[in-house]
């Protein structure tokens, strides 16, 4: 199945980007929260909810553009999609290109499959529970990619969110003994891919995340590890989908 969700999200990719290269300034309506929200964000939507329910029609979806069912009914949920149509809504807007699309498999609360592709890249990260994690650019044959997770005591690399200042996280990781000897910028989901394949040590979120943001960069993070699966402390179908603040990538628990 795995296949078939990576053609799903690269089809959804493909939408979204022809309106990404078509428009010189992205039409942007707004949704009741005031975050943004683009042809894009539907089209990929509507791709990608077609395509799931042809190839799995008894397995429930939750996309970020189609509203969250009561908990009343997800809690009888074992196993579940979660969709993010459009994963970096105001970078796809900035068209600096890092904007991914994201679709996971949840069963029993933990991401046991995904996806994060990034259209304007044809790069595509995907992981599943059985086979590891991987990194595929264009047709290039994938390669596998591995992670070991950090010690709170050596010099760090953080990936951060391009909105915010290196200086401010360094600021604040210091206070929870943290050293972080570079930080760097990145959007979407490429936050978890990049520690993932081992190109920074720790992606430190310390602003609220909805569930369908994480849970496929989770996915690629929790099976690079060389052995076993890295942990997390992300859960998921909580009754409310909103997680708080998190980190990525350390071998000791810390909390943000």
């Amino acid at each position: 199945m795995l296949k078939e969700i990576i053609g799903i999200a690269q089809q959804a990719g493909a939408a979204m980007l022809d309106i990404y290269n078509q428009a010189q300034d992205v039409e942007i309506t707004r949704k009741d929260d005031d975050s943004p929200l683009t042809k894009a964000d539907l089209a990929s939507h509507e791709i990608i909810l077609e395509a799931l329910n042809e190839l799995d029609p008894e397995t429930p979806v939750i996309s970020e553009e189609s509203g969250i069912p009561d908990y009343a009914e997800r809690k009888e949920w074992n196993k579940f999609w979660i969709v993010d149509p459009l994963d970096g809504t105001k970078e796809f807007i900035k068209k600096n290109g890092e904007f991914t699309v994201n679709i996971a498999l949840i069963d029993e609360g933990v991401p046991v499959l995904g996806v994060v592709y990034i259209p304007d890249k044809d790069t595509t990260y995907y992981a599943d529970k059985d086979s590891g994690a991987y990194k595929q650019v264009g047709t290039q044959p994938p390669q596998r990619i591995y992670s070991e997770p950090a010690s709170k005591g050596q010099d760090l690399v953080a990936v951060q969110s391009r909105s915010h200042g290196s200086d401010t996280l360094k600021s604040q990781l210091k206070k929870k003994g943290l050293t972080i000897s570079d930080a760097i910028p990145a959007g979407s989901s490429l936050k978890f891919c990049l520690v993932a394949e081992g190109e920074a040590d720790i992606y430190p979120r310390m602003g609220p995340t909805m569930e369908w943001d994480v849970a496929a960069g989770d996915a690629v993070y929790r099976y690079s590890a060389k052995e076993g699966v890295h942990p997390s402390s992300l859960t998921y179908n909580k009754r409310n989908l909103k997680n708080g603040s998190f980190l990525i990538g350390l071998k000791e628990n810390v909390e943000l």
